[in-house]
């Protein structure tokens, strides 16, 4: 046997270990050994082994009470260290090209400032559109894709003066707006995990977008694809949507997220 081939085969008691390690972040919660063992789809005597190792290096803990078994110390460490070290810049980079290479739309990421949602990278595809907006431009909440995602996800607090400073000044596509209609639209955004417009803020142009959560189940950023609306369909359970939506999951679950 080569060298290559011995490194391919690896170490299975780590692999099985992380089965374990799975598991329990699948559970989401201490759980006695037997709801352990059928997680990981393996037997209770075997898995009881393992935990004694894993408990001894401080992978797991069992609680002295219950019995159930939790992370332990050393996983709490490595989980906040590899927290600092990843941020959604980084996380969302090679995700949002695939995005665009697979879907053939130019896509976004944009991410909150206190003047409200900003674009902050920009991959056109080989149908550009051409617009007034760029990297830096800052998009209102009620008329686009992805302002209507941070709408629906930031606190009520971040969001609300900037919805009311535009419902001051409307723009056409929302002066049919109100308090108890934008309510609606954040109930119906959640719902769905996603939003659309369709010529809302620039004529002829469609979007959508999805939310990127981090390990606090916090929005960071939104993913958002958009195109001439003669070709981009927004409908939530076209194939945009849904590598949208699996895109802006992937990105979460770097930042921590375990997406329902």
């Amino acid at each position: 046997m080569t060298k290559g081939a011995k490194l391919r085969l690896g170490i299975q008691s780590v692999e099985v270990a992380t089965k374990l390690i799975r598991a329990l972040v699948k559970a989401g919660r201490p759980v006695p050994l037997k709801e352990l063992a059928a997680l990981a789809g393996m037997p209770a005597g075997k898995v009881h082994r393992y935990l004694v190792s894993l408990v001894r290096v401080e992978l797991f803990a069992q609680d002295t009470i219950s019995g159930h078994y939790g992370f332990g110390p050393l996983s709490i460490t490595m989980g906040l260290s590899a927290m600092r070290g990843i941020d959604v810049i980084h996380a969302a980079s090679e995700p949002l090209i695939e995005l665009r290479d697979e879907i053939d739309e130019t896509v976004m990421l944009i991410i909150w400032t206190k003047q409200g949602p900003m674009i902050y990278r920009f991959e056109e595809s080989s149908r550009p559109v051409f617009m007034n907006v760029r990297i830096g431009s800052t998009l209102p909440l009620l008329n686009t894709a992805a302002g209507r995602i941070f709408l629906a996800y930031q606190p009520r607090k971040l969001v609300w003066p900037l919805v009311r400073s535009e419902l001051e000044a409307p723009a056409p596509s929302v002066m049919h707006l109100t308090e108890s209609s934008i309510s609606e639209l954040i109930e119906e955004t959640k719902h769905h995990g996603l939003a659309s417009v369709s010529g809302d803020l620039l004529p002829g142009i469609s979007a959508l977008a999805a939310p990127v959560f981090d390990y606090r189940l916090r929005i960071v950023a939104v993913i958002g694809a958009l195109g001439r609306s003669e070709e981009l369909n927004i409908e939530f359970d076209a194939p945009t949507a849904k590598s949208i939506r699996r895109v802006a999951n992937e990105i979460s679950r770097r930042l921590g997220h375990e997406p329902e």
